[in-house]
C-alpha cells in the first residue's frame, strides 16, 4: 500500500492543484466579467449625466428666458403697455426684449431638439413675430394719439398657442430630464445589482481562495463605496442646482445692478438690469472694465481712493454718474465689495447699483422751487422802490424830451433814456411775473396791434445792421390773454432774436396766422392765432434746445443776461392757455412758434398813445410819499396847464381835501404810504366828493382797483407822462 501513497498523494494534489486552478479560472473569470460589467455601467453613469447636464441644463436656461418674455415684463406685457399708456419706454423695452428672444431661439434651434420641440418653438416664435409686426401700428397710433381701444382692435394678437407651446416645450424638457435621470438610477441599480452577484459568487469560493476572496472583497466594498458616492453626489449635485437656479432667477431679476470684475477689473458678469440700464449687450460688456461707464463728472482722485479701499478689503459707498450707450446717462449710488476665498484672498469684486435719477431730479426741483421762492421775496421787495425811481426817470426824461430838439443829439440821448428806462421796467415786470406776484386777466386783445407797437419800440433799439419784418396776416382776430403778458412774451421773443444776432448782419422775422385747428392743440371752435418770430443767427444745440425754459438758464456771459426772459415767456403762454415751441439748428437760426386761443368776442383796441397830449386848467391833488415823484408830477401836469397842488403826507391832503371839497377836480395817489393807504385816503375822499375822479398811481395790483372808468384808475409805476396825460384829460372829460 505505501506505492499507493505518493500515487493517492499525486491525484489528491492533482485533483487540488485542478480544483484550485479550476477556482482560479473562475476567479478571474468571474472577475473580468464583473469588471466589464461594472465599467459599462460606470460609463452609463456617465454619458447619462454628461446629457443631462449639458443639454437638459442649457435647455432648461432657454426655456426660462422665453417664459421670461412671454410673461409678466416681457414682450407681451410691455407691448401691450405701450398701447395702453403709449409710453416710448414701453415701445424700447418690446424692441429690445425681441431681440433678446431671437437670439435665445436661434441658440434653441442650433441645439439637438427633441420630437415636439421645433413645433413648439415655431408656434412660439410665430406669436412673438406677430407682435413684432404690430409695433409700427402701436407706434403710429401713439404719434397720431389713436383711442387704445382703437389701437387694441388692430393689434390684438392670439397668443394662447404660444402660452400652450411653452407648457409643451417644458413639459417634453421635464420628460427629458426625467427620463436622463431615470437612466442614471437604473445604472446604478444595475452596479448594485452586480455587486450583490459578485458578493455572493466569491463567498462560495472564498474557503478556497482566501486571497482571491479577499481582494475580491476588497474590490467590492470600493465599489460600494464608489456606488454610494456617486449617489450622494447626483443628490447633492440635485439640491446645487436648485439653489443655484433659484439664485440665478433673483440675480437677474434684481431691481439693482449687479457687475462682478475679476481682480484686473475686467467684468465676468453683469445681471440683466445692468443691461436694460446702460443699453450695453453682455457681449460688449464681458471683458472690458466699468471705463465705459465714466461720464467724465467724477471727482478727482475718486477712482484712485476707490482702488485703494477695495484692495484693503473694504467697502466702497459712493455715487457715480453713468453713461449709457445712447450717450444719456443716470446717476446710481453704487456699493462696491471684495469677494475672498477660504484662504484670505481677493478673488472678485461685485458692485451693486441703485438708479437714483429720479430721486435726484426730485431734490432739484425742490433747491428750484426754493430760489423761485427767494427771487419772488426778492423781486416784491425791490419792485416798488425801483418803480419809484423809474418813475421819475422817466417823467424826467419827458420834460427834457418837451424842451430839446427832436433831431438833436440832446433829444437823441434823452430818447436813449427813455428806452433804457423801458428796458428797466420790463425786467421789474419780468420779476413779478415770475413770482406770480401779479396774475394775468384773460380778455380779448387784438394781438397784430400789440405786435405792430412792439416793433416800433424795437425798431429805436436795435442795431441798424438787424432788420426787422412784421407780417400780421391774422388781420384783426382776437386771442384770449392778458395784454400786459402779451406784450411781455411778443417783446421778449423778438428781445431774444435781437441779442442772437448781436452786432451781425441778419434779419429778424415776426409772422401771425390764424389757424382753425392745430396738430399739437386741441381742437377749438374758435382756432388758434400762431405768432412766430425766428432769426438767422447762430442757432442752438439739442442741449441748449433742453435747458432753454429753465429758470436762470442763459448763454450769455456773466451779466448779459438774467435767464428769466424765456422761462417768464414760458409762463405767461401756458397762464394763457397756449403753447410754444422751438426749432433750431446750430448755424441756421431759431423760430419760437406761440399758439394762443382765439376768440369770436370782440377786443378793445391797444390804446396808443398819441405824440400831443391835450392839458387843462382844473385843480389836480397829487398824494406820493415819495418827494421825487410827486415833484416829478407836479412838473409834468403844470407843464399842460394844470393847477397842481401836490403833498407826500396822505394825512395832510386829506385835512387839506376837507377844507375845500369841490375845489379839486382829479386826485393821483400812490397806494402804499405811510400813515394811510391810498384805498383808505380815496374812501375818505369819496365820502365827501362820490364822484371824485381818482387815479391810482402804484406798483401794486390792488383787488379793489378797476381799469374801466367807473372807478378808481389803476396805473403801473413806472408812469408814462403821455399816457397818464390822456387819461386825466378822458376822466374830466367824462
Amino acid at each position: 500500500m505505501t506505492p499507493q501513497v505518493p500515487e493517492l498523494s499525486i491525484r489528491r494534489f492533482l485533483s487540488i492543484a485542478s480544483a484550485a486552478a479550476t477556482l482560479l479560472l473562475v476567479t478571474v473569470a468571474l472577475g473580468l466579467t464583473l469588471g466589464f460589467q461594472t465599467r459599462a455601467q460606470f460609463e452609463e453613469v456617465e454619458a447619462s449625466w454628461s446629457q443631462y447636464a449639458n443639454v437638459s441644463e442649457k435647455k432648461g436656461i432657454w426655456i426660462s428666458t422665453i417664459r421670461g418674455h412671454l410673461g409678466y415684463g416681457g414682450i407681451i406685457h410691455n407691448f401691450k403697455n405701450f398701447v395702453l399708456r403709449q409710453d416710448p419706454a414701453y415701445l424700447k423695452a418690446t424692441r429690445a426684449q425681441v431681440a433678446r428672444f431671437n437670439a435665445v431661439m436661434s441658440d434653441f434651434l442650433a441645439s439637438d431638439l427633441l420630437p415636439g420641440e421645433a413645433d413648439a418653438l415655431d408656434r412660439i416664435a410665430r406669436t412673438i413675430a406677430a407682435y413684432e409686426a404690430k409695433i409700427p401700428i402701436a407706434a403710429r397710433a401713439a404719434r397720431e394719439g389713436w383711442a387704445p381701444a382703437r389701437t387694441d382692435a388692430l393689434v390684438r394678437v392670439d397668443d394662447s398657442g404660444a402660452i400652450r407651446a411653452l407648457a409643451e416645450l417644458e413639459s417634453i424638457w421635464y420628460d427629458h430630464q426625467s427620463r436622463s435621470s431615470a437612466r442614471i438610477e437604473a445604472a446604478v441599480r444595475q452596479g448594485r445589482q452586480l455587486i450583490w452577484i459578485g458578493f455572493l459568487s466569491l463567498f462560495a469560493l472564498v474557503l478556497a481562495a482566501s486571497v482571491i476572496g479577499t481582494l475580491l472583497v476588497i474590490l467590492v466594498r470600493n465599489l460600494r463605496g464608489a456606488v454610494a458616492r456617486l449617489e450622494a453626489e447626483l443628490v447633492e449635485r440635485r439640491r446645487l442646482e436648485r439653489a443655484q437656479s433659484r439664485l440665478a432667477a433673483a440675480v437677474e431679476q434684481s431691481p439693482a445692478t449687479i457687475v462682478m470684475t475679476d481682480t484686473d477689473a475686467r467684468i465676468q458678469y453683469v445681471n440683466r438690469k445692468f443691461q436694460d440700464m446702460t443699453g450695453w449687450t453682455l457681449p460688449e460688456i464681458i471683458g472690458r472694465t466699468p471705463a465705459f461707464l465714466q461720464s467724465g463728472d467724477a471727482a478727482p482722485g475718486l477712482y484712485s481712493e476707490l482702488r485703494k479701499t477695495l484692495s484693503r478689503g473694504e467697502t466702497w459707498h459712493g455715487v457715480f454718474r453713468n453713461r449709457c450707450r445712447d450717450g444719456s446717462s443716470y446717476w446710481a449710488e453704487t456699493t462696491i465689495l471684495p469677494l475672498v476665498n477660504p484662504a484670505g484672498e481677493i478673488t472678485n469684486y461685485i458692485g451693486f447699483g441703485e438708479d437714483i435719477t429720479e430721486k435726484r431730479q426730485v431734490r432739484e426741483q425742490i433747491v428750484r422751487a426754493q430760489k423761485l421762492e427767494a427771487v419772488g421775496q426778492l423781486a416784491g421787495g425791490v419792485a416798488h422802490d425801483f418803480n419809484n425811481i423809474l418813475t421819475t426817470i422817466v417823467g424826467a426824461a419827458h420834460l427834457a424830451a418837451l424842451d430839446a430838439e427832436p433831431d438833436s443829439d440832446l433829444g437823441k440821448e434823452i430818447g436813449q433814456i427813455a428806452i433804457a428806462a423801458r428796458r428797466a421796467q420790463s425786467l421789474v415786470q419780468e420779476l413779478l411775473t415770475f413770482a406770480r406776484r401779479e396774475p394775468g386777466r384773460l380778455q380779448p386783445v387784438i394781438l397784430s396791434q400789440i405786435v405792430d407797437e412792439v416793433a416800433n419800440l424795437l425798431r429805436a433799439s436795435i442795431p441798424p445792421t438787424v432788420a426787422l419784418e412784421v407780417a400780421t396776416a391774422s388781420g384783426n382776430t382776437a386771442v384770449l390773454g392778458d395784454p400786459t403778458h402779451l406784450h411781455q412774451v411778443v417783446m421778449n421773443l423778438c428781445r431774444n432774436a435781437a441779442e442772437a444776432l448781436g452786432g451781425d448782419e441778419g434779419t429778424i422775422r415776426v409772422n401771425l396766422d390764424h389757424h382753425d385747428r392745430l396738430d399739437n392743440c386741441e381742437l377749438r371752435a374758435d382756432g388758434w392765432v400762431r405768432l412766430s418770430v425766428s432769426d438767422d443767427g447762430p442757432g442752438m444745440s439739442a442741449q441748449t434746445r433742453a435747458h432753454l425754459f429753465e429758470p436762470f438758464f442763459t448763454t450769455k456771459p456773466l451779466g448779459k443776461g438774467s435767464g428769466l426772459g424765456l422761462s417768464v415767456v414760458f409762463g405767461l403762454v401756458d397762464e394763457m392757455h397756449g403753447h410754444i415751441s422751438v426749432e433750431s439748428t446750430p448755424g441756421q437760426g431759431s423760430c419760437f412758434t406761440v399758439d394762443i386761443p382765439a376768440t369770436s368776442l370782440s377786443a378793445q383796441p391797444v390804446a396808443m398813445a398819441a405824440a400831443a397830449p391835450q392839458g387843462g386848467h382844473e385843480v389836480i391833488m397829487v398824494i406820493d410819499d415819495e418827494a421825487e415823484i410827486a415833484g416829478t408830477f407836479r412838473r409834468v401836469l403844470l407843464r399842460l396847464g394844470y393847477r397842481v397842488e401836490a403833498f407826500t403826507s396822505p394825512l395832510v391832503a386829506l385835512e387839506r381835501f376837507r377844507a375845500k371839497p369841490q375845489r379839486y377836480d382829479l386826485v393821483i395817489s400812490d397806494m402804499v404810504m405811510p400813515g394811510m393807504s391810498g384805498e383808505d385816503l380815496v374812501a375818505h375822499f369819496r365820502q365827501m366828493r362820490p364822484t371824485l375822479p381818482v387815479i391810482f398811481c402804484s406798483a401794486y395790483y390792488p383787488d379793489s382797483a378797476n381799469e374801466d372808468d367807473t372807478g378808481p384808475i389803476l396805473m403801473r409805476k413806472p408812469v408814462d407822462p403821455v399816457q397818464l396825460a390822456h387819461r386825466i384829460r378822458n376822466l374830466l372829460d367824462a
